[in-house]
């Protein structure tokens, strides 16, 4: 079988190797993209901050865009954007004119070479691996059931749309793990109401989501009918370490680390940092080290410490842990949710945080901290 040679060969076309793909072709870099299903129509429902999306996107794929609620043990306003983006219309202006697309498996793959399942092979300066993280009871998940409702019951039941809203009126008891529900319209006939486990390991599954979301919202005067549409999520908000081989490939979007582990976000920054890599190798610099400077392996590290926390806080700790979080200046909780490789402000957060938080749970995440460090040192990472 023949072999293709490229300047970059990405692997997987979902967002975050689409993005790159399409990037990569309008700067005139010869890119060969690997998919098994390149067309497949993409289904999730995808959002973001606006401030954290980049500024080559166009307007016209936020549906839509609004100010939303929390509720931890009140009631807050956001004061920042945020917007459902058009699926649909994302894949659609992430377009691959101008790059080579291969549907085909992906057999064995190094720093250099990707062996296919036809038996030809890719041969590449840098070859990237955005296919995503895959699941493993070792990691953390976040899991999600969702139906979609007329925009107008919804807002006369919710009033409005909700980021967070972690009240337990879904009939468990207090020593149950806690969830929330996401709230969000995604037209101006429709609005998605999502029981979401935030992170577990394990984390809750679809049938008891799927009870919660019916006892919440039939308390609250909406009765599903079981015909709306559904929506359901699992996916790993950790890297997979055995994917980070020395002399492999360079790994980009939640494969590689870049899934916020505290929240599971990480399509905004896929397309936010895909210039990093494009810059990098249209200058002819390791992609993968512009891709992670010193300061975002720190931050990456203080959000993995979040994330431990979260795995440890009892359930009304979680409550105690976002009521902090959210009482936080909008721009320290931006530091802390979007700014990767600005450890400062991360730490800045934590710490904050850490003054307003029980001394018991201040102490639980200390030692979530210092057990990260731990496991740092001992890596070599």
């Amino acid at each position: 079988m023949g072999v293709r040679r490229a300047t970059v060969a990405v692997l997987g076309l979902g967002p975050a190797g689409r993005a790159l793909t399409h990037r990569l072709a309008a700067r005139g870099v010869d890119v060969v993209a690997v998919d098994p299903s390149p067309d497949r129509r993409w289904t999730p429902t995808y959002a973001a901050w606006v401030d954290e999306l980049p500024s080559w996107l166009p307007a016209e794929v936020l549906d839509t865009r609004f100010r939303p609620r929390v509720w931890a043990r009140r009631e807050r306003e956001l004061t920042r954007d945020y917007a459902v983006l058009s699926t649909g219309g994302l894949q659609d202006v992430l377009d691959l004119s101008g790059a080579s697309v291969l549907p085909q498996l992906v057999r064995r793959v190094s720093g250099r070479t990707v062996w296919l399942s036809d038996g030809s092979q890719v041969v590449a300066e840098h070859v990237v691996d955005a296919r995503g993280a895959g699941l493993h009871p070792d990691r953390a998940q976040q899991t999600a059931v969702g139906v979609v409702v007329p925009r107008q019951r919804a807002e006369e039941v919710l009033g409005g749309p909700w980021l967070m809203d972690w009240r337990r009126d879904h009939d468990t008891p207090p020593e149950a793990p806690p969830t929330f529900l996401y709230a969000v319209p995604l037209s101006e006939q429709d609005t998605l109401l999502e029981e979401t486990c935030l992170v577990g390991r394990p984390a809750l599954g679809m049938r008891e989501l799927r009870r919660r979301l019916e006892s919440r919202l039939a308390g609250r005067g909406l009765t599903l009918s079981g015909f709306e549409r559904t929506e359901h999520v699992r996916f790993s908000v950790e890297a997979d370490p055995a994917d980070q081989v020395r002399g492999g490939p360079v790994l980009f979007g939640s494969r590689g680390g870049l899934m916020h582990p505290g929240t599971g976000y990480s399509v905004a920054v896929s397309l936010r940092e895909v210039d990093r890599l494009v810059d990098a190798v249209a200058a002819g610099r390791d992609p993968g080290r512009a891709l992670w400077p010193p300061a975002a392996r720190v931050t990456h590290r203080l959000r993995q410490a979040g994330l431990r926390t979260l795995l440890s806080l009892p359930p009304e700790g979680t409550l105690a842990f976002f009521d902090a979080f959210f009482d936080l200046p909008v721009e320290l909780q931006r530091g802390y949710l979007s700014h990767r490789d600005a450890p400062q402000s991360t730490m800045a957060a934590m710490l904050v945080m850490a003054r307003h938080l029980p001394p018991r749970l201040t102490a639980t995440a200390v030692r979530s901290t210092v057990a990260e460090l731990g496991a740092t040192l001992r890596s070599g990472h």
